[in-house]
């Protein structure tokens, strides 16, 4: 699931947009899967961790495979918003409705799923 952040979002804006956006239309996960990012480790997301009995897993350190799969997903989703956000934060489409470049997540969620990828 891709969702619009920020580079200065801390880990409860991230454990509150993920408890908003994911779990409370898909329930609760039995396991989340992260790199050793300080933000997936802090001692807010052990208490929601042990609060809703889920389990945090991470990848392997230093693992090519796991490493390169969730980077080249994050380098081409920035180069899609990029795309969209090559004339600024805002842009019209052809139809001259304008729109802001979070709006697109979900279009651009769509758009990755659906094409053929390397690793498929």
């Amino acid at each position: 699931m891709f969702l619009p952040c920020h580079k200065d979002d801390t880990a409860m804006d991230t454990a509150i947009m993920i408890w908003n956006k994911v779990i409370s239309h898909t329930g609760l996960f039995q396991n989340i899967i992260s790199d050793r990012d300080l933000m997936f480790t802090s001692e807010l997301w052990t208490n929601l961790h042990n609060l809703f009995g889920t389990k945090l897993s991470f990848s392997t350190a230093y693992h090519p495979q796991t490493d390169a799969l969730a980077e080249r997903m994050i380098q081409t989703l920035e180069d899609m918003i990029r795309r969209f956000c090559a004339y600024g934060p805002e842009f019209k489409d052809s139809d001259g409705f304008t729109h802001h470049w979070c709006t697109l997540i979900t279009a651009l969620e769509l758009a990755y799923k659906t094409s053929i990828h390397y690793s498929t």
